[in-house]
């Protein structure tokens, strides 16, 4: 690439000062293990995120994203940029979008933390699921492309491209409930009832179906880059919690919008707007796409996803209290920790679960 933007990265400001490292020690590693790169760089950070800090890097004649883990004490288990490497180089043999890797780094002595390089992929980011700038058509046509990159990458033979050690295969709902139960605890600032009943239902009533697929762990409409024009993704970010485990964990994660309010979230429980589908129109989209005949314990799965997602938000207010939070918005998104228990206790008493 010979034609590089001037205009700068959307999303991206100062690097915090947190977040600030040595360039020039950056510009030597990448002039050593990135074919074709000549600097010098001009590097700015994403806004948002919570877990990883990002960058965008502009060099004369082409553009980078670097991701690293965030300096400090760190969870364990967390910010894996190890895995989100491999599991994007791997996913590059197939039909799932991913951007083109450069390069791993995981000697501390560089920049500070482990982090790797692949390219920037421009686009848009589109934070709300309700897409309120998109027509009918669009936001329809979006929610297919959506379903089918979801689908793509639960079918995708992951023994095929390399990842059959890249998790452990059966009881992943089980190991999931221990995993985020103690991250919740780790990162707990108050006490949250629905959370305790959850932490306490769960794990008794886990569905006996049980299946292995490559799951991304956080794969929403915000975690893609979406095609600067037409309606489609153009490629799939964040994989820091992909692992084996079982796809309807990615599809219920993947569908939580339908059962969460507009006033909290950016959700569509009360309203739908035109052109999205329902929840059973989305999910038997899947279905078709990968084999199936149906989900049973649906709900079961969505609150699961709802109890995992109310356990990453306390991580964020975790990273609040302890001054290394990324997104300025981090606060209110730890805030969420409360609301999101509750709907999920909420889906299993009308399902009449509990």
């Amino acid at each position: 690439m010979t034609d590089v933007s001037p205009t700068l990265a959307p999303g991206t400001a100062e690097v915090l000062d947190q977040h600030r490292f040595d360039v020039a020690a950056l510009e030597r590693y990448l002039a050593e293990h990135v074919d074709g790169y000549r600097g010098p760089l001009d590097v700015r950070q994403f806004r948002g995120g919570q877990s990883n800090p990002t960058y965008h890097m502009r060099a004369p004649d082409r553009e980078y994203v670097l991701r690293r883990k965030p300096p400090g004490k760190l969870l364990p288990s967390a910010h894996a940029v190890d895995r989100e490497y491999r599991v994007i180089t791997a996913l590059g043999q197939t039909a799932v979008p991913v951007p083109k890797t450069y390069a791993l780094c995981e000697d501390a002595d560089v920049i500070g933390t482990a982090f790797y390089v692949m390219e920037y992929v421009r686009g848009r980011v589109l934070p709300d699921p309700r897409l309120p700038d998109f027509t009918p058509a669009e936001r329809a046509a979006m929610y297919d492309s959506m379903n089918t990159v979801l689908a793509s990458l639960h079918t995708v033979d992951f023994r095929a491209i390399g990842l059959e050690d890249f998790g452990r295969t059966g009881a992943y709902v089980a190991r999931q409930i221990h995993r985020w139960s103690q991250q919740y605890r780790a990162s707990e600032t108050e006490r949250i009832e629905a959370m305790e009943r959850l932490i306490a239902w769960l794990p008794e009533h886990i569905p006996a179906d049980d299946e292995t697929s490559l799951v991304h762990g956080d794969f929403r409409l915000h975690n893609t880059i979406v095609h600067p024009t037409e309606p489609r993704i153009v490629a799939v970010l964040d994989w820091e919690l992909s692992t084996l485990g079982h796809p309807l964990s990615d599809l219920a994660y993947n569908s939580l919008p339908f059962r969460l309010p507009g006033d909290v979230f950016e959700g569509f429980a009360a309203r739908r707007p035109e052109g999205i589908p329902s929840e059973e129109e989305y999910v038997a989209a899947y279905c078709k796409r990968t084999g199936r005949s149906g989900i049973p314990h649906w709900d079961y799965y969505v609150a699961f996803s709802m109890f995992r997602l109310s356990a990453i938000a306390q991580g964020i207010m975790g990273r609040v209290v302890a001054g290394t939070a990324n997104d300025p918005n981090a606060r209110a998104r730890g805030a969420r920790a409360r609301p999101l228990a509750e709907v999920g206790w909420k889906v299993l008493q009308e399902s009449g679960a509990v």
